[in-house]
């Protein structure tokens, strides 16, 4: 097989040519290879071998080694797989960072340019539900088999090029997918590429990128502190590094500390920073704009969207980019505003249509009504809980019983997002432990919490109950009139998360509830990661 550099001067032809010969290749452990042997649960089952993300956090952070290290080991990663930096110039990449809403900003932004008639490609994390969502064209997830086999085309390139003096031949599991999302995007020929940083920005591994058509930064808050900073402006700092040179840029307001942080940033480079102006001064003169994505917060991150969009449509030439209005000084003074125009067409439908699961998303299933949202600092729980509570006022439906499910990971403060939660008057709550089970029969995407398999029992009151089992305390908010209070039939098994101190009160009747009551459902994650998992007012953390 030919070498990383000589394949990656030929593209896209060498690509199509090594993959076929990688498709040809025989693994030394697996025996001969070929797209027909090899499942998509074959490929995940794989992928899980690597490093998580969880593990590779926490080998980082006892490294603390020298940052820019790691985008060089990136770059080298890169050639091995068949590229060079300069390849990615072909994406036209829009690359966005931000604490707070960055995932539903680059949905907007796709769905917005896909409007247009434009082929995109999508780069997110994390996932829902199978890992093929990480890389979308045209707004969905590759196939299996496309996964399946761009998986296996990139898995044996990189082994076939380990350096013989090291032990490591794999990137770890995201920057596995960041290179797999790389080479999918080049082989199907995308317009343009919307890429969302991992972790942080001037160390995130997709931050190899050098020549995005734009840059954006949505909200900044608190989070990844032992590897962003403990303070908003240090992690501004991080999260201001993808900028790049004569590359123009823009963010949403912000506190003054970090947005001068940002300012400072990008003078120190020559990038062109605008603050965007909010969604309302673009609605004036014109009907109000319809978002697919509920939640007063979603607003700012569409207003970021439009700003990306509209610039990339300009830097690239085409044509209905929006009609400018007259535009009005920035309050903030720190940063010049970003142009002020009239939304297109197409900008309002792609607005409309943009779906992003597992964010302010509301699921319908008989008399369950779910509610889910992936918030996981303080800020982003204050605005899950306002959208909860506004859409309950918009769909009063009679009496109700309302549960919390509920999971948090890595160096968050579970207690103190939980007791965020309070003014949504859960009656019941679960929660979900961070263990999996690796399994190598069934579904490889699917990762198994553990937890009591069956009710614990034989508790007299006044004792405490087993760990893991957690109970509304007394008092809690009852239905309203003419709903039915849960029946009894043995005690409710909860997994607990081990971060989390809770008052657990004597053991109560397990949870059935009528079908004369409405069960609203919040799914929330205080994690990465949506887990299934609960919580309420039924109980309370204990500090």
């Amino acid at each position: 097989m030919k070498g990383a550099r000589s394949l990656a001067t030929s593209w896209p032809v060498a690509e199509k040519l090594a993959c076929e010969a990688t498709m040809e290749q025989p693994s030394p452990s697996r025996g001969p290879f070929s797209a027909k042997s090899a499942s998509f649960q074959d490929a995940v089952r794989t992928l899980n071998t690597l490093q998580t993300n969880a593990s590779y956090l926490e080998q980082v952070k006892r490294q603390r080694g020298d940052p820019q290290a790691q985008l060089e080991a990136m770059k080298l990663y890169l050639a091995r797989s068949g590229l060079q930096v300069e390849d990615l110039d072909q994406l036209n990449i829009i690359h966005v960072t931000g604490t707070k809403g960055k995932g539903s900003t680059c949905a907007f932004t796709e769905r917005i340019l896909r409007s247009y008639g434009l082929k995109t490609g999508f780069f997110s994390s994390p996932h829902l539900v199978q890992v093929r969502e990480r890389i979308r064209i045209n707004g969905q997830p590759i196939s299996p088999e496309h996964f399946t086999k761009h998986f296996w085309c990139l898995y044996h390139r990189l082994e076939e090029t380990k350096d013989s003096s090291s032990c490591v031949s794999m990137p770890a599991y995201f920057r596995f997918l960041t290179l797999m999302a790389f080479h999918v995007f080049l082989q199907e020929k995308v317009d343009l590429a919307v890429m969302e940083v991992g972790i942080g920005g001037a160390y995130d591994c997709t931050n190899i990128i050098r020549k995005p058509v734009v840059c954006g930064v949505s909200s900044l808050g608190i989070d990844h502190t032992s590897l962003l900073g403990d303070t908003i402006e240090k992690i501004a700092w991080q999260k201001g590094g993808i900028f790049k040179r004569g590359v123009p840029a823009f963010t949403v307001p912000q506190p003054d500390g970090p947005l001068a942080v940002l300012r400072e940033r990008a003078e120190q480079i020559s990038c062109p920073l605008y603050l965007c102006p909010p969604l309302e001064t673009l609605e004036e003169g014109g009907p109000p704009l319809t978002l697919g994505l509920e939640g007063e917060h979603q607003r700012s991150n569409a207003a970021l969207a439009l700003q990306l969009a509209r610039c990339w449509l300009q830097r690239k030439d085409r044509q209905g980019i929006g009609e400018l209005k007259v535009s009005r000084p920035s309050l903030l003074c720190q940063l010049p505003l970003a142009p002020v125009f009239q939304p297109t067409a197409h900008m309002r439908h792609g607005l409309r249509d943009t779906e992003w699961p597992g964010r302010t998303q509301i699921l319908c299933r008989g008399p369950l009504t779910w509610y889910l949202d992936g918030a996981h600092t303080s800020s982003s729980v204050q605005a899950c809980v306002r959208w909860f509570r506004q859409a309950l006022h918009r769909r009063k439906s009679g009496p109700e019983v309302r549960v919390l499910l509920f999971n948090s990971t890595g160096d968050r403060d579970p207690a103190a997002l939980l007791k965020l939660l309070q003014p949504c008057q859960f009656d019941y709550a679960v929660f979900c432990p961070n263990l999996t089970e690796v399994s190598s029969m069934g579904n490889a995407d699917t990762q198994f919490p553990k937890g009591p398999s069956h009710p614990p029992r034989g508790k007299q009151r006044g004792q405490r109950a087993p760990r893991g089992c957690c109970h509304p305390r007394a008092g809690h908010r009852k239905p309203a009139p003419g709903g039915r209070r849960p029946e009894a039939a043995g005690s409710l098994p909860v997994p607990v998360a081990e971060a989390v101190a809770l008052e657990v009160r004597p053991p109560t009747p397990a949870l059935h509830l009528s079908v004369n009551s409405h069960i609203r459902c919040l799914l929330f994650s205080a994690s990465l990661i949506l887990s299934r998992l609960a919580q309420g007012p039924g109980l309370r953390a204990v500090k």
